[in-house]
Formats: C-alpha cells, sequence, structure tokens
C-alpha cells in the first residue's frame, strides 16, 4: 500500500487492536474504517481479526462506491462504511462493534430503551438510531445505516449490533465504550434503571450541539 504513508497505516492497525482490547469485538466480529483524503478509505480486511491486526489485514477502498483498490477484499459492511464516510464531511472513522451488554439489548427491542442513564450518551454519543435486522453485508443494510447516520452518530442494529462514527478513533472508541456502559447498566437493573430528568438530557445535548459548532 504504497501510497498511504506507513504511519497512516500502523494508526489505524493500533486503533483495530485497541478496539479490540477494549472488549468492543470479537474473533472476526466488527470492523473499521478511516478516511484517508477526498477519494479513498482504510477499510478492515474481511474475515480479520481486529485483535491481531496487521497492514496486510488492512485494505485501500475508494468512498464513492467502495471499490478495493489494493490489498485484500475489505470487510462485507464495506456499503455502509463507504456510504457514512461519502455523506458525513464530518466525520473519519466509522466503527462496528458488538460489545456485550449493547449487543444484548440489541437482540431485544432496542427502541424500547432509553439509553440516557448517564450524561456521557447525551453529551457523547447523542440521539441513538436504530436499524431492523438486515442480512449483514447486504445492499439493504448498507443503506439504512447510511440514512440512520444522516443525523446520528451512533445507531444500534437488530440483533447484529452497532455503528458508531467519529471525528477520530478515540473519539469512535469512547462512544462504544460508554455506549456499552450505559447498556451494562440496563442489562444489570433488570430494565430498572431510571433514567436521567428529561430537561438536564436536554441540556446535555445542547451542550453538545454547541460543542460540535466549536462554542464550547
Amino acid at each position: 500500500m504504497k501510497s498511504v504513508p506507513k504511519e497512516t497505516v500502523d494508526g489505524f492497525v493500533n486503533a483495530c487492536r485497541q478496539a479490540a482490547e477494549c472488549g468492543l469485538m470479537r474473533c472476526s466480529s466488527g470492523n473499521l474504517s478511516m478516511r484517508v483524503d477526498g477519494e479513498r478509505m482504510l477499510v478492515k480486511a474481511s474475515r480479520s481479526w481486529m485483535a491481531r491486526a496487521t497492514p496486510d489485514d488492512v485494505s485501500l477502498c475508494r468512498i464513492s462506491d467502495g471499490s478495493l483498490l489494493a490489498g485484500r477484499k475489505p470487510s462485507v459492511e464495506i456499503g455502509f462504511h463507504a456510504g457514512i464516510l461519502r455523506t458525513r464531511s464530518d466525520v473519519n472513522v466509522v466503527m462496528h462493534f458488538q460489545s456485550p451488554c449493547a449487543t444484548v439489548l440489541a437482540c431485544r427491542k432496542p427502541e424500547r430503551f432509553n439509553y440516557c442513564v448517564i450524561p456521557e450518551i447525551p453529551f457523547y454519543v447523542g440521539h441513538v438510531a436504530h436499524v431492523p435486522y438486515l442480512m449483514p453485508g447486504s445492499a439493504e443494510l448498507a443503506r439504512a445505516v447510511t440514512e440512520a447516520m444522516f443525523e446520528h452518530d451512533l445507531v444500534v442494529l437488530g440483533n447484529h449490533g452497532q455503528v458508531t462514527v467519529a471525528r477520530d478513533f478515540d473519539h469512535a472508541i469512547q462512544n462504544a465504550m460508554f455506549f456499552e456502559l450505559a447498556s451494562e447498566i440496563i442489562v444489570r437493573s433488570g430494565d430498572r434503571a431510571t433514567p436521567l430528568p428529561e430537561k438536564e438530557v436536554e441540556s446535555l445535548l445542547a451542550l453538545r450541539q454547541a460543542g460540535r459548532a466549536g462554542t464550547v
């Protein structure tokens, strides 16, 4: 992958390993992508394990259509990775994860849960979108996730996991970790956790929006 700086590929590999070390995915599940420039993206290669990723497990693809430019066959979810980076100019990183408690809730009826049981959800993650189960790697799933991400930074995929987006690796991993924490609270409480007062949620959402606009 001579056209991409070595430090860029190494940074991507390190982020893959860090996400796996945080327990956000297991074995070959989950995937990660990063915008290289206006036309190209790095994506985890198909069936590779994030925990033991190497530069050989990284694919270079075209953002416009997800086509492979260099490296191995990319993740089966290249469709929504490319779709999100194509439609969200503010996003540089897309991560599909399957953390334990969050995926427990994704296997139920995720729209019934109020994830705002900790302030980190409205402040860092914002409103959470939901997509029903669709076949992994399908055009239908790619389209649904891309559309859900128009106005959200995290989407729950029914019986499948989660996708989050951010401007860099640290923020993507942080979003996922905070979402897993909120999900664990809900699971451990037997769905009896008391969410934050609605007024406080709205205040935190407003602070989040102001921060995105560069005023906080």
